[in-house]
């Protein structure tokens, strides 16, 4: 990072801002020092991706501190809310010193109460003429909150030695180096935004890093920064794919023919809008073969399966159901383990699915990227086996992933995946692709069954209701109970914008009490 001859690009006001990487050093090493002066060993980050903020990151790892790094307000929530619960949970997890910049910095400002709070602009500024000296050693490099999506979020503790390791693996399976341009509007706050902007930083290949923000605008965005980074890896979950794909038809005058790896993770892939997202890129020059649907955890610091670059989208068809309800389903193949890690399928835990002539159990990991434990917890021991709460089986290229099992629905003696529900309820008009949600309540709510709630944007919700019950009737054979429509953003989300299953479902079964 300190001699290499590449550059971080930031997007300011719709324009790259180029920084090359030892102005970056220089800009961590400022923060370092502040870190150490504060005597501080574990510290919060919070705000967009300027080159201050990015250089903050490596800047807590000279420092010996361990980084948490959090997400800004969300749209329509409290402000001073979103203050003091965020500096309720960095102290939580022994944090004492935060750093921020914009409008973040003034609200945290105000309402920090023995928490130091840092302006990033002044902290991290690139004027350096010594180098500095931190700690030998560190018990903690990463605070990653977990997501959420379906209970309540921890923390999971990534030591430096898992951080590398991680790293490592993933830069040797995906051969990046300093000729490798990388592409991302991940948020950081979240395990694969932070592990793409890792990457690049220990690889020194060129990084182009777009506020999530300028993403959520307008998400065709994604393919002019392509274009204009002439980028050879990027990174997304599946909804960008499907959203990209879904509405692509009108498009022109880009260039994706650098592309060599484009990642699919965070998120369950939908194979028939990974492919739709493939068929109608390759008129911009893009290759399919770089298609690389993966596997990865917060507690494994992020990657689990990554496969081979160059592999493309492979996929195992499977049968779910028996008799007149019998149907095939496709499953993406998400690689083999990188370098250090460990997976195995324990069809001895109790499980229930619907697919047939696999061995289907719950995904366990371990291995060299795996955390500690979580905050507050009791450490884990190395050499056991961590449980995912991830159904699924192996194949000879790799992990296939069915679904979660805390989500299973169970209808009139049926177990489906909700994922499945989902894609093909969101094939109606005016349903919102990636934003549907279905759940099975149970006796005591208004509705027992399944029940599908979506947001929707369209004239006639009658029609579209009596759409989604046979598209869904006849695909997936369950009847759901019922379907509730609501206004777009309506949904509950994590904040690294997946749906909570979980929340809509105590919603829907306290409304029946």
């Amino acid at each position: 990072m300190s001699s290499a001859p590449t550059s971080l690009a930031v997007l300011d006001s719709g324009r790259w801002s180029r920084h090359p990487w030892p102005e970056v050093h220089a800009r961590a090493e400022n923060v370092a020092e502040r870190i150490c002066a504060d005597g501080a060993t574990r510290v919060g980050l919070i705000g967009e991706p300027t080159v201050e903020f990015i250089a903050a990151i490596p800047g807590a790892f000279f420092a010996g501190a361990g980084l948490s790094i959090l997400p800004g307000p969300i749209r329509r929530a409290d402000p001073d809310q979103w203050a003091r619960s965020t500096l309720a949970r960095l102290g939580g997890i022994g944090v004492t010193s935060v750093l921020s910049q914009g409008d973040e910095l003034a609200l945290l400002r105000t309402h920090a109460d023995g928490i130091t709070v840092h302006d990033l602009g002044e902290v991290g500024h690139p004027r350096r003429s010594t180098t500095f000296r931190g700690p030998d050693s560190a018990d903690v490099a990463i605070l990653q909150g977990t997501a959420g999506s379906t209970g309540t979020p921890r923390t999971a503790q990534i030591s430096p030695a898992a951080s590398l390791a991680n790293l490592r693996g993933l830069i040797t399976r995906i051969n990046v180096d300093q000729r490798s341009r990388l592409h991302s509007w991940l948020p950081i706050y979240h395990d694969m935004g932070l592990s793409f902007v890792l990457v690049a930083t220990l690889a020194g290949g060129d990084l182009w890093q777009a506020p999530t923000t300028a993403f959520a605008g307008s998400p065709f965005n994604w393919l002019k920064w392509l274009t204009e980074s002439q980028a050879t890896m990027t990174a997304a979950p599946n909804m960008a794919f499907n959203l990209i794909g879904k509405y692509a038809g009108s498009l022109s005058g880009y260039d994706l023919s650098n592309l060599g790896f484009t990642l699919n993770g965070g998120e369950p892939v939908d194979c028939l809008g990974y492919q739709r997202f493939a068929d109608e890129m390759s008129r911009f020059g893009f290759e399919p073969s770089s298609l690389a649907p993966s596997y990865g955890l917060a507690e494994s610091t992020c990657a689990v399966t990554i496969p081979e670059p160059f592999s493309g989208l492979r996929v195992d068809d499977v049968t779910v159901g028996t008799g007149a309800g019998e149907a095939t389903r496709r499953f993406a193949v998400l690689g083999h383990p990188i370098d250090g890690m460990q997976v195995r399928i324990n069809t001895d835990c109790a499980h229930a699915t619907e697919v047939t002539g696999r061995e289907v159990g719950e995904v366990e990991v371990r291995g060299t990227s795996l955390m500690t434990g979580y905050v507050g917890e009791t450490p884990l021991d190395p050499r056991e086996w961590l449980r995912t709460g991830d159904l699924g089986y192996l194949t000879d290229d790799g992990l296939v992933v069915c679904g979660r099992a805390k989500e299973l629905i169970t209808v009139a003696g049926r177990n489906v995946f909700p994922t499945e529900i989902e894609r093909i309820a969101a094939e109606i008009d005016g349903v919102r692709d990636g934003c549907v949600v279905a759940v099975g309540t149970g006796e005591a709510s208004a509705r027992p069954g399944l029940v599908i709630a979506a947001e929707f944007k369209g004239n006639d919700e009658p029609a579209a209701r009596s759409a989604v019950v046979a598209r869904v009737a006849s695909h997936c054979g369950v009847v759901p109970a019922d379907v509730m429509f609501v206004k777009p953003g309506a949904l509950p989300r994590t904040s690294s914008g997946k749906l909570r299953r979980l929340e809509v479902k105590r919603t829907l079964e306290g409304a029946g009490r």
